[in-house]
Order: structure tokens, then C-alpha cells, then sequence
């Protein structure tokens, strides 16, 4: 039987301090970015420039506006919460404010189950006092999921991403909801959240895929992927084998999802991909190479022109695949 939006916005209203729009209306969770010639207005646009294939990213349709929780806008698709929020991004207060936007989202979403985090940080490889911003943005991170969840908030993490962007503000989009979800790990990857303190004050707080049924089907959602064996970087700088060894990674973790080889199965949907490249001049070498080894024809696919998590890697990919 058909959920009744009438009755789903008045729980919604009950479970959450929600400043409820006064007349809710109903379009695609539409995110688009930079420079990207968007079909359609987005809901929201971030300053990452966009290089090449789909104008803008539309994982969920249908979503009906909530308003906004904790400075948090919501909205909703089926069973998932989703949400964007953004804190200036002040480089001397990066972990304060980054732990500050954390729990405004954990206010919002008011212990629903994080399934998917998507999160752009302004000069992600710069440095100020010393440390560089990303590492700066997992101590803030992780201070607010132990604020919020508790000492053993680990094996809670959900998978995520985490690159550059131009702007002048921290932005975070996120898929929540109520279904317990499966998190995954790579078996040839040291979980992010159990890197040593070479890697940072504090460790990076993701795991590298969820899975959730969830609206009548079955989202996988694989986190930003690179060329990272253990906790190191493979080929540092070096495109066409990090792609490689990007590919093997996913591919592992294709088999832990139960995806296969090639991230594909019976019933599939769609599946999404994004791929974030530090180089702009690396877009034709690196869509050629992905085109080859991993993307299918109806795949859909954005190129994105982003600086990555470690100063080493030229190359991200993330997917979402839905059956």
C-alpha cells in the first residue's frame, strides 16, 4: 500500500523540531556543481567543477522539502532522510566547526541510522598551523560521532567521501533512515577508522560501503575508492595504475556486497558513479581508461574536478548501485 505524505509529514513533524515549509512540494534530490550545465534548477549546488558526463547528481527522486532541523535542510525520499548543511569553513576553527555541522546533522536526523555522507572541504590538502585541512576535518569528524554515538561508535560508521572544494564553506549531503543498515570493509584495506596516527590526530571516520534495503530495493553504497593497499598509497601520482588499482578495489568490494566481480546483479537499477580527479588535464586519459575497464553504456557517470584526500592520489571513485 502507497505511504500517505500527508500522514508521513505529520510523524516526521512529531519525531523531529522540524520548521515544516508550508506547502512541502516534491522534485529529485538534484545536487549540482560548479561550473556543470544542469538540466534543471538543483536543489543545491556545490563548488566543485564539474569536467564531464551528467550535468548533476540525481541518486533519489521524488523527494518531498521538509524545511530545516539544526540549520539542517530535509528532505524526504521513501524510507531515506536526506539531508545538506554547510558551516563557514574558518581554517583556524576547521575541527571545531566540522564537529559543530556533525552534530547539527545528528540533531536533525535524531538517531536514525547514517547510511551515506558526502563531504567537500575547502582547500582539503592545504595546511594552516601545521596540519593539514583533511586531517584537521577527521579530528572534528570523530570527535562528534564519539560525542554522539558513544566510545564505540565504530562499527556505526557509514560510508563516505570526502574531497575539495572552491567556496568559502564546509558543505555535507547525506542519506539517512530508520532500516538498520550492513556496513562492509575491504579485505586488502585497513578500515579508515584503524589507521595509525601517522595518518592523523584522529582516523578518518568511514567505512568503505553500505548496504541497505530500503523503498523496495537494495542500495550499496561505496565510498570515495582509490589506490590505498593497507593504509598506503599505491603509485603515488601516477594516473593510469592508480585507476588499476582502483578497479581492484572495487571490485573486492563488488564481492563483499554480494555484487559479483563487476558490480552488477540480478534486478539491477542503476549505478552511479562520480570520479573525482585532482588534474582537470586528466579527464580525457582517465574516462578513456574507466570506459574500458569498469564503466558500462547505461551507467551514470560524473567527472568532477577535485583535490583528494591525500596530496598523492590523483584519482577518487565512488558508486552507488541500486537493484
Amino acid at each position: 500500500m502507497g505511504r500517505n505524505p500527508i500522514l508521513q509529514l505529520t510523524v516526521l513533524s512529531s519525531m523531529w523540531s522540524v520548521n515544516l515549509l508550508s506547502t512541502p512540494s516534491s522534485a529529485p534530490f538534484q545536487i549540482g556543481f560548479g561550473n556543470g550545465p544542469a538540466a534543471s534548477a538543483p536543489l543545491f549546488q556545490i563548488p566543485t567543477p564539474w569536467l564531464g558526463g551528467m550535468a548533476a547528481e540525481e541518486i533519489f527522486s521524488d523527494a518531498v522539502a521538509l524545511g530545516t532541523s539544526a540549520g539542517v535542510r530535509l528532505f524526504r525520499a521513501g524510507d531515506f532522510l536526506l539531508g545538506h548543511a554547510r558551516e563557514p569553513f574558518v581554517p583556524d576553527e576547521l575541527s571545531a566547526r566540522t564537529e559543530s555541522l556533525y552534530r547539527r546533522i545528528f540533531a536533525a536526523t535524531q538517531g536514525q541510522h547514517l547510511y551515506r555522507i558526502w563531504n567537500y572541504v575547502p582547500a582539503i590538502n592545504a595546511h594552516t598551523s601545521g596540519n593539514e585541512h583533511y586531517r584537521t576535518f577527521c579530528q572534528g569528524r570523530s570527535l562528534a560521532f564519539e560525542a554522539c554515538l558513544g566510545d564505540m561508535f565504530e562499527p556505526r560508521l557509514p560510508a563516505a567521501s570526502a574531497v575539495g572544494c572552491a567556496g568559502t564553506n564546509l558543505e555535507v549531503v547525506f542519506a539517512a533512515g530508520l532500516i538498520p543498515p550492513t556496513h562492509l570493509e575491504n579485505p586488502e584495506q585497513t578500515p579508515a577508522y584503524r589507521y595509525p596516527s601517522e595518518h592523523g590526530p584522529r582516523a578518518p571516520s568511514f567505512a568503505r560501503a553500505t548496504l541497505v534495503r530500503a523503498s523496495g530495493r537494495t542500495y550499496t553504497f561505496i565510498s570515495g575508492t582509490s589506490a590505498i593497499k593497507g593504509h598506503q598509497t599505491i603509485a603515488p601520482g601516477r594516473l593510469s595504475q592508480q585507476i588499476d588499482c582502483t578497479n581492484e578495489n572495487l571490485r573486492l568490494m563488488s564481492q563483499a556486497a554480494g555484487l559479483g566481480d563487476d558490480l552488477t546483479t540480478k534486478g539491477l537499477i542503476a549505478r552511479h558513479f562520480k570520479v573525482y580527479l585532482r588534474h582537470a588535464a586528466d579527464f580525457a586519459a582517465a574516462r578513456t581508461h574507466l570506459e574500458r575497464t569498469l564503466f558500462q553504456p547505461s551507467d551514470v557517470v560524473i567527472y568532477l574536478q577535485a583535490d583528494i584526500c591525500r596530496a598523492a592520489l590523483n584519482v577518487e571513485v565512488e558508486a552507488t548501485i541500486v537493484h
